[in-house]
């Protein structure tokens, strides 16, 4: 799937200016760069959170999921929860399993931890299938065996559904682990994009060199 070409421009300071993307089912697709680059800004105009310049979707004729980077629980068990986004109950179980919350599905969501929430989050938005499913910082609020659970899981996920996942992260090694493609955005610009391997060890920008320079890769 494609999207169109695109600015988003806040009190006449332009913030994002992309070309179209080209988003391939079943392929996880890591979206990268500096703290301010834009990424964040970018998945809630893909997920038509918020509006592009021309008012318009940026993408069109696609069942779209978005799990926002602040985690939030509703007043009711985790369980319910993550049924909110689906009524299959052994799909429910059996994702809570695969993150190891399944012993709270009958606590108040709301005395969840930071981590447990993010978890419960992305138990939630794996109820259902969609053709574009985005992920903004799922596993920042969890710990390591968590954080490497849920991206089995979100691998999983992608194959399963065939969707096209885009992965907001701020790991680089988030992305080598288990993106398929990456894209580099830097003051809310496209600087580079392709293969992952391609572009964490042979980056062609030097914006981007000095950006994995920085992060330890």
């Amino acid at each position: 799937m494609k999207t169109t070409a695109f600015t988003k421009t806040y009190s006449r300071r332009a913030v994002l200016s992309l070309p179209e993307l080209e988003l391939l089912k079943g392929e996880i697709t890591a979206i990268i760069g500096p703290n301010g680059s834009g990424k964040s800004t970018f998945a809630k105009i893909l997920a038509g959170i918020e509006r592009a310049d021309h008012k318009k979707p940026i993408i069109s004729g696609a069942t779209v999921g978005y799990l926002p980077q602040k985690s939030f629980p509703f007043r009711m068990s985790t369980e319910r929860n993550i049924m909110q986004n689906g009524n299959d109950s052994a799909h429910a179980k059996e994702l809570m399993a695969a993150l190891g919350i399944d012993a709270l599905a009958k606590q108040s969501a709301k005395k969840l931890s930071g981590g447990e929430t993010a978890r419960m989050a992305l138990c939630r938005i794996l109820m259902r299938r969609y053709d574009l499913l985005i992920l903004d910082e799922p596993t920042t609020a969890m710990d390591m065996e968590s954080t490497l659970a849920a991206e089995k899981l979100i691998r999983e996920a992608c194959k399963k559904q065939d969707c096209a996942l885009v992965l907001i992260t701020h790991s680089v090694s988030q992305a080598r682990r288990i993106a398929d493609r990456v894209i580099v955005l830097h003051q809310g610009v496209l600087i580079e994009q392709g293969q992952t391997d391609q572009v964490l060890n042979t980056p062609n920008q030097e914006q981007t060199r000095q950006f994995l320079e920085f992060y330890g890769v």
